[in-house]
């Protein structure tokens, strides 16, 4: 009996330690996501840009391809002069389709294989800091730097979540569902985090709640809708369609 007593105490000890160790994981050594040119656009599409007008504001570029320009919808754009980039009253930036004159299709082709490349990087990171964290809600808790991984979709509500740590530091989100932001919720920064440093890599689609703020780099596998009034300091990246409605989106 006193045998197995050490022998169990042991092997608790033995648990805790690999537990303290895949924990604590290389949140020190996690290098950003590297956008490569995807890094140039506030907004990047495969499939298309469409937005409600009234009260939307872009600071950044916007780039589609491998769709045309018809499918970026409710700017009101126009082809600028030379017929590489077009302009909207909307976008402090330009705005590129796949079927603008050369260079530009050359150039969002590249744009969008770094874009995936990025997703692939993002999705394949190892050795995760927290797995499962939350079972997926992370409302109301403050995230130090690291590698967060779930098999589940992630949910944040009203209560919002607060990424804390320095500027150097970064957060990439592994997340194999979806990610939603309910109305109203807030993704607050503490401690001179950046947006840039922000990498939210999900499978299924983004979701953004009346009025909520997002914060970071979403590279979305599939669609991002940004609901009525809701805002983004930091890029929205999916591989299919990027709706607005109403939204102030600010490149970090």
């Amino acid at each position: 009996m006193k045998f197995f007593k050490q022998y169990s105490n042991k092997l608790l000890l033995s648990m805790l330690l690999v537990s303290t160790m895949f924990t604590a994981g290389n949140a020190k050594d996690l290098a950003p996501v590297d956008l490569g040119t995807a890094g140039n656009f506030a907004i990047l599409t495969k499939t298309g840009v469409s937005a409600v007008p009234t009260n939307t504001a872009i600071t950044g570029d916007i780039g589609v391809s491998p769709a045309a320009r018809t499918y970026i919808t409710g700017f009101s754009d126009t082809l600028f002069r030379d017929g590489t980039y077009s302009t909207s009253y909307l976008v402090t930036g330009k705005i590129y389709a796949a079927n603008n004159v050369v260079p530009t299709p050359a150039n969002m082709t590249t744009a969008i294989g770094d874009m995936e490349t990025a997703y692939t990087d993002a999705a394949g990171r190892i050795t995760p800091d927290f797995i499962e964290l939350g079972a997926g809600n992370v409302s109301g808790m403050t995230l130090k730097p690291g590698l967060y991984k779930w098999g589940t979709p992630v949910l944040i509500t009203d209560k919002g979540v607060t990424l804390s740590g320095s500027a150097k530091d970064v957060w990439i989100f592994q997340i194999a569902g979806s990610l939603t932001l309910k109305n109203a919720a807030i993704i607050h920064l503490a401690g001179g985090a950046l947006a840039k440093n922000i990498f939210w890599q999900v499978a299924g689609g983004v979701t953004l709640g009346t009025t909520a703020q997002f914060k970071g780099v979403a590279l979305s596998k599939t669609a991002i809708v940004v609901q009525t009034g809701a805002s983004v300091n930091g890029r929205l990246l999916a591989q299919t369609a990027v709706t607005l409605d109403g939204n102030v989106v600010t490149e970090p």
